[in-house]
């Protein structure tokens, strides 16, 4: 069962059928047992030829006025590649100090107008000599705590500045269009299991310049220890999203360029396609179609 959030409403799958939901986003997201809720919609709904259309020609993010928050540190990969940035500031200790404590690295990372959606553009920092996407399960929990649902999220970082000081970190994650999260918010019947794969894909000019995969089972840290470490001196009154952190990080010489496609997919939810551009500056449509 999915999510969709278009221009013109939202958009529920269920298998091959596609209903429009003429319901607030927010509203929706936050019933207590989500799957639930929208089962019993269906006995009310009939599916419509044209809603699946809509997904093509006007999806957003499948958000409101959630916040975005990030989880750090979270695989083994990623502890090693913060510490490889880190060198030469000194503050490698710091990455092997938080993947081995009690407290997890959750920061903040946008606001809901900052994020972006499925085909839509990312920004990368001019001020960054070191940029790449970090693809991650992100989880949607509602206002009571509870996961209600899973998305694919591109958690933007420019790791040269990140490296520089740890101190930097909110301007090497946080700044505009440094996250998107889609194409849906899946709601499935069991919790994802440890061989859900996640992938990326990176392409300049039409040549594959990055191509992995790895499993939500190679993460230290469970789902629900992150929820509660987040929800526990907090009230979320929309609900908040989760990115869980990336164990896919491409080699060190490898930085983003403008115009550049990331495809990111987890299984179960589906891919997410984001082109990369600077603040301010259109990509260039006639060089590769996104």
């Amino acid at each position: 069962m999915k999510l969709f959030k278009t221009t013109k409403g939202i958009i529920l799958q269920m298998q091959e059928k596609f209903y429009l939901l003429n319901e607030d986003w927010d509203q929706v997201v936050n019933h207590e047992d989500l799957r639930s809720y929208l089962n019993t919609q269906l006995n009310n709904l009939i599916s419509d030829a044209d809603a699946r259309n809509l997904i093509e020609s006007s999806l957003l993010a499948p958000i409101g006025n959630q916040e975005v928050w990030a989880a750090g540190v979270t695989y083994l990969r990623s502890r090693d590649a913060r510490k490889e940035e880190a060198a030469a500031s000194g503050g490698a200790d710091l990455y092997d100090k938080v993947y081995e404590a009690d407290r997890p690295e959750l920061f903040f990372k946008s606001l809901p107008h900052r994020v972006q959606g499925h085909n839509q553009d990312v920004h990368i920092r001019r001020d960054s000599t070191w940029n790449v996407p970090e693809p991650e399960c992100t989880l949607f929990i509602n206002t009571s705590g509870e996961i209600a649902g899973y998305t694919i999220g591109n958690d933007m970082s420019s790791r040269s500045i990140e490296g520089e000081n740890a101190l930097y970190l909110p301007q090497a994650k946080v700044y505009e269009k440094s996250a998107s999260i889609g194409p849906c918010l899946w709601i499935p019947d069991a919790v994802p299991g440890p061989e859900t794969e996640i992938s990326m894909r990176i392409v300049r000019d039409g040549k594959l310049m990055y191509d992995d995969k790895t499993s939500i089972g190679r993460m230290k840290r469970s789902f629900m220890e992150l929820v509660e470490y987040l929800y526990s001196e907090f009230d979320f009154p929309y609900g908040a999203y989760l990115m869980t952190g990336t164990c896919l990080v491409p080699a060190n010489d490898f930085t983003l360029a403008q115009n550049d496609i990331v495809e990111i997919s987890i299984d179960g939810i589906g891919m997410m396609r984001n082109r990369v551009t600077f603040k301010g500056q259109q990509a260039e449509g006639s060089r590769q179609q996104i």
